[in-house]
């Protein structure tokens, strides 16, 4: 998942055949094994995998967690900030939310109940303190190893009354409204301001760096890195890294990027925006926790999502967007569009072991 802005378009790499690029067969092993159904009675590492498995800013995975007996604490982790895409760590807090999500909608389904609250005072760490409990299975604790963000054209079939009815109903969480766009005079209009972003964010070349740093450009370096945006999971061709970067170089222009995301929104059944009553870290947890729960209710229904967040990652887009939605002098938070497509290959994870702290207990 992306809640960044623009991904690579290399077009023709697939004709060099160099053996360094890893394969793709070994690539969808390790996803498979990433994306295992969860243990019937998992350790608290266990739960730790399927919190991963959440959404995140350019698949950056910027968190890191404690556990106790317990308690399980997810800390932002501030070495994997994207400054110039997310210059206040929005993203990087919503992300956390959407982490914190997954890994109470896991524990509450191997009978773990819990609460998650935020450490405002600090640096911003989520708790989940927790205790024995009925399992509380649901359809978006089964839908965790099933989501991805679908960066393809969809196939732009409209979506039932009552399914949408599903899906703002499960992103009811307190301190954001989500608002629904179906109607494709405003799709237009927020595709308007999708296109006005990207134009804003190719243009300014620390983006762009930024942007190219987390790109991996085949199997082999999508799976050391265990993070990034792979190109194939864009359905770009794989390419040796030196030569993807020099082809990205080549190829990432505005004209071509607009003509995506026109492609891409036009051929989706809707877009949803979070927004929420307050902007500050509390808030940007809960704006993800409740697009984490529209992702996973929209995977359970057979929709696919992807996030277009440049008219929140451009500043000046931002009152716009607001007032299109009927929230003026309010902060948009997310914008995803959604709608039946294909699958693609899935987004890497780092190892749970990369992101535990050595010093917590493993198992309760």
């Amino acid at each position: 998942m992306v809640i960044g802005g623009g991904v690579l378009a290399v077009g023709g790499a697939a004709a060099f055949g160099f053996s360094d690029t890893g394969s793709m067969t070994d690539y969808a092993a390790r996803m498979a094994a990433q994306r295992a159904v969860l243990a019937e009675h998992p350790q608290l590492v266990d739960l730790v995998r399927y919190a991963t498995l959440a959404a995140s800013g350019h698949n950056t995975q910027p968190w890191r967690f404690h556990l106790e007996r317990r308690r399980i604490t997810i800390l932002p982790d501030f070495e994997r900030r994207t400054p110039v895409v997310d210059p206040d760590d929005h993203h990087l807090f919503v992300s956390l939310g959407c982490a914190a999500e997954n890994l109470a909608l896991a524990a509450a389904a191997r009978g773990h109940g819990g609460e998650l609250r935020l450490d405002s005072d600090g640096e911003g760490a989520v708790h989940f303190d927790f205790d024995t409990a009925s399992p509380v299975r649901s359809s978006l604790f089964e839908a965790i190893p099933k989501r991805q963000s679908t960066r393809a054209d969809y196939d732009g079939r409209s979506v039932a009354a009552a399914d949408l009815a599903m899906l703002a109903a499960a992103a009811q969480v307190p301190g954001v409204d989500l608002i629904l766009l179906s109607e494709r005079s405003r799709v237009e209009q927020v595709l308007d301001l999708v296109l006005a972003g990207n134009r804003a964010q190719i243009a300014d070349p620390a983006f762009v760096h930024e942007l190219k740093r987390w790109i991996r450009f085949n199997p082999r370096q999508a799976l050391e890195w265990g993070d990034g945006l792979f190109s194939a999971t864009t359905g770009n061709p794989t390419a040796p890294a030196w030569l993807g970067k020099l082809l990205f170089d080549l190829a990432f222009r505005v004209a071509s990027e607009n003509d995506r995301y026109t492609s891409q929104i036009r051929s989706s059944a809707g877009i949803a925006v979070f927004v929420s009553e307050r902007n500050d870290k509390a808030h940007w947890v809960q704006v993800g926790r409740a697009c984490q729960r529209f992702a996973l209710q929209a995977t359970a229904l057979g929709l696919k999502h992807a996030f277009i967040n440049q008219p929140v990652e451009v500043v000046a887009l931002q009152p716009e967007l607001a007032r299109l939605v009927g929230l003026p002098g309010r902060r948009p938070d997310v914008v995803l569009r959604f709608g039946y497509g294909i699958e693609m290959p899935f987004s890497a994870r780092r190892p749970v072991n990369a992101v535990v702290s050595p010093l917590s207990a493993r198992s309760e």
